[in-house]
């Protein structure tokens, strides 16, 4: 039993991304496309998934896409794409953190030419609730 629980906790420190180059289609009508997915890497409350996407619409320039809109379509992110894939089993993340980007910046690095937007969730009752971030 303490194998199958320390094998658990391993696969969910590793980084996912299976699902990268994913596109999605937001309520804004904006395309995103899912850059990866990051779990090895703790949050402000513990275990946390990362949802990185490339939204070429948030750009300060030629962007049509603005932080409330951008916020909008975080929330929808999610509530109707990340948490459906939360793990059955496991320990459940404490949060989930959505990130866009007008521009594929590695995990942690800065460019400050990019356009980025990030929003927190908690996880209660099957919802997600936003959080400062």
């Amino acid at each position: 039993m303490r194998k199958a629980v320390w094998l658990g906790l391993v696969a969910l420190a590793l980084p996912v991304q299976a699902e990268t180059g994913g596109k999605v289609v937001l309520p804004s009508g904006q395309e995103v496309t899912l850059l990866e997915v990051i779990s090895n890497v703790p949050g402000a409350y513990g275990l946390a998934l990362r949802y990185r996407f490339l939204a070429p619409e948030v750009a300060r320039e030629g962007g049509t896409v603005d932080a409330e809109t951008a916020g909008a379509d975080m929330d929808w992110l999610c509530q109707t794409y990340a948490l459906p894939k939360l793990p059955v089993n496991g320990p459940m993340p404490a949060e989930i953190i959505i990130s866009m980007s007008d521009r594929d910046v590695p995990f942690g690095e800065s460019d400050p030419e990019a356009t980025q937007f990030f929003n927190a969730y908690s996880i209660e009752a099957g919802n997600c609730l936003w959080e400062p971030f």
